[in-house]
């Protein structure tokens, strides 16, 4: 870990000027107005707990300049920044290269990393979608990311996806100022925290859903049968929950490592607090593996039905060509052109042979039905 450390620290670059080239070519200026950076959702100064007001909105450059210059801390949330847009923001606050890259271009797995004095965190984030009926394209859970750089004096948001706004989350935070006393420490918790309830109350609304096909798939059908379902509604839905899994597990180890190892960049009061967020994703954690093995067995009861109802038409296929095969058998014989069959002039021959047709047919058919065939 050392190693990899030292490797870290001599790749991170040297803390540039407001000035930053773009992928294009063009330069990024951290100083133009805030309204021309269309990622920036929002950025604000906090001192005191309480968040300081301004004249105008703050560009990232004034902003920190202003925590730098009075104490506090500034955050600043983007939404889906392009490279451009973030690179000066990521010049300004001597953001690693690694990090930001992760940040522009998303789609990583949960984890927590630390570059010099910057904790860089990624959550993603899990929706669910309301549908009237489970069908074998219905989409269950719906992804996001939420990237989080956390510093002595900054903390920035850079989220990917339609849902997870953090929002209503910075009013709520800003309506507790000895929470957001804190420092970046608390929101980063305040993050993590609002992720992992998310995560309950979609593990609660896919519990419903498993219910709902478990009880199709073991409830009774015709002459008391289970009746199954549609295999590609189980399978879709354990897709959905192998989207909710990759999301769940690989955040249990930074959640354990922000509650249990000291960090400069974390408040030690605000470290007890992520203790009950890794109980929370302990829970969910649990519910969904249980969910993935649960939709297992249902699936393979669901193929194992199919089967048993494959087996019993094809016992029933056999057991009615046995029963037709006796009249089939006889009708067979008095149709060759025999010029001497004493029976085809006897008087009670028709009569004989008919009900002895319909005494084997019932026969066989008895013993089909005695033995479940029928």
């Amino acid at each position: 870990m050392s190693m990899i450390h030292n490797l870290r620290a001599a790749v991170r670059p040297a803390r540039p000027s407001r000035l930053s080239l773009r992928k294009d070519g063009g330069v990024y200026d951290a100083t133009r107005p805030a309204e021309a950076v269309t990622a920036v959702v929002d950025c604000a100064v906090y001192r005191d707990g309480a968040r300081v007001a301004f004249e105008r909105n703050l560009t990232p450059h004034e902003a920190i300049r202003q925590v730098r210059r009075d104490g506090g801390f500034v955050w600043i949330g983007l939404h889906e920044p392009s490279e451009a847009e973030f690179s000066g923001i990521a010049a300004e606050f001597g953001l690693h290269p690694l990090a930001v890259e992760d940040a522009v271009h998303a789609h990583q797995r949960p984890k927590l990393e630390r570059y010099d004095d910057t904790l860089f965190t990624v959550f993603k984030t899990i929706h669910y979608v309301e549908h009237d009926e489970l069908t074998a394209t219905s989409e269950v859970v719906e992804s996001g990311e939420v990237m989080c750089f956390t510093g002595r004096d900054f903390f920035i948001t850079v989220r990917h996806g339609g849902q997870g706004s953090l929002r209503a989350l910075r009013h709520r935070l800003q309506d507790d100022p000895e929470l957001l006393g804190k420092g970046p420490s608390a929101v980063l918790h305040a993050i993590a925290d609002h992720v992992v309830d998310g995560y309950v109350a979609v593990a609660d609304a896919v519990q419903d859903d498993i219910d709902e096909v478990e009880t199709e798939v073991f409830s009774p059908g015709r002459k008391g049968t289970p009746r199954g379902t549609d295999a590609g509604r189980i399978y879709q839905l354990k897709r959905e929950v192998m989207e909710f899994k990759r999301a769940v597990l690989p955040l249990v180890r930074p959640m354990q490592l922000l509650s249990e190892r000291p960090m400069r960049l974390i408040d030690p009061d605000i470290q007890k607090y992520f203790r009950d967020v890794a109980d929370h994703l302990a829970r969910v954690q649990e519910q969904v593996v249980g969910f993935d093995e649960l939709l297992n067995s249902i699936l393979q009861a669901n193929l194992a039905q199919a089967s048993v109802a494959q087996n019993e038409d094809m016992r029933k296929i056999t057991s009615w060509a046995a029963i037709i095969a006796v009249p089939t058998m006889v009708c067979g014989v008095y149709g060759m052109n025999f010029d001497y069959m004493p029976e085809t002039h006897w008087k009670f021959g028709y009569p004989v042979v008919l009900g002895v047709t319909v005494a084997l047919c019932l026969a066989i058919h008895r013993t089909l039905k005695r033995n479940g065939w029928l």
